[in-house]
């Protein structure tokens, strides 16, 4: 294990997308020396080029921790889409059959505390569970327009109205989006993901661009894993079924290449905006 004195080694338990390796590039030119625990199935392969790393199973906890601890990782963050797998789909090893009641029992509240869950015992077998956001402060949404384009009055009351259908949705940890047009909502997130949202609510767009995606935090969500993030292809599918614009949380929801991001927005003709947390009341 590294030496109080030192840096400590970062290890990145890795889903899919691109975050993950801008992760492990920041902490490498921060000295994190970062070391990527790959999910079988789930990481990019272009994640772990040229980065240490190791390949293990999503239910072989014992292999996930041990490898952890070998490359002397002290802190830990969880990063990249990652689909829930179906519990005849697990491989447990053995600390995974010993966590497994517990994932089960958690599972059946929702995503969030499932997350929870996952998070305690990563902090029982001692390690710190960091956000993505200590390893890359620019993540984090800013409050206001992200490009030039900005919220017609129209779309600023689609987002009032969809951001209290997504509080409402997150207060019982069901998902982290909505997409909102001239007050009609044409779908939530659940299961699916952002993507499936906005790919399924394609035909119900009637003609001309308008709706609005608003992504927010859960109420009570464990903000270190699984903050709502949009990146250049979350703007790219929302222009490709009409919406007017995207609007997340300031302070409480991850930007994945926000220049990139801007720059897509205004080539494509759509608002990204961060947003203040309404009252929850």
């Amino acid at each position: 294990m590294p030496k109080p004195t030192e840096t400590p080694r970062l290890g990145i338990i890795a889903g899919g997308g691109s975050l993950p390796g801008r992760l492990a590039e920041a902490a490498a030119v921060a000295g994190r020396d970062p070391f990527i625990v790959a999910i079988s199935g789930e990481t990019d392969p272009e994640t772990l080029v040229g980065r240490a790393h190791v390949s293990v199973g999503i239910a072989a906890v014992g292999r996930l921790i041990d490898a952890l601890r070998d490359a002397g990782c002290a802190e830990i963050v969880l990063a990249g889409r990652m689909k829930r797998p179906t519990f005849s789909e697990l491989r447990p090893d053995w600390r995974g059959m010993k966590l497994l009641p517990r994932v089960i029992a958690a599972a059946r509240h929702g995503d969030d505390a499932l997350l929870k869950t996952i998070v305690a015992y990563l902090e029982e077998e001692g390690f710190r569970v960091i956000g993505a956001d200590d390893v890359m402060t620019e993540l984090l949404a800013p409050e206001g327009s992200i490009g030039k384009h900005v919220p017609t009055a129209g779309a600023t009351l689609d987002i009032e109205r969809a951001t209290r259908v997504v509080l409402a949705l997150g207060r019982l940890d069901v998902g982290q989006a909505a997409i909102v047009r001239d007050g009609i909502v044409l779908g939530v997130e659940a299961a699916e993901g952002t993507d499936a949202l906005i790919a399924r609510i394609g035909a119900l767009q009637p003609a001309g661009r308008g709706g609005v995606l608003v992504k927010l935090a859960k109420p009570d969500q464990e903000r270190r894993v699984d903050l709502p993030t949009i990146g250049v292809a979350t703007v790219e599918k929302a222009a490709s079924v009409g919406l007017a614009g995207i609007a997340v949380e300031a302070g409480g929801a991850l930007i994945v290449d926000r220049a990139g991001v801007a720059a897509a927005a205004d080539r494509l003709g759509l608002f990204v905006v961060g947003i203040a947390r309404l009252d929850e009341t």
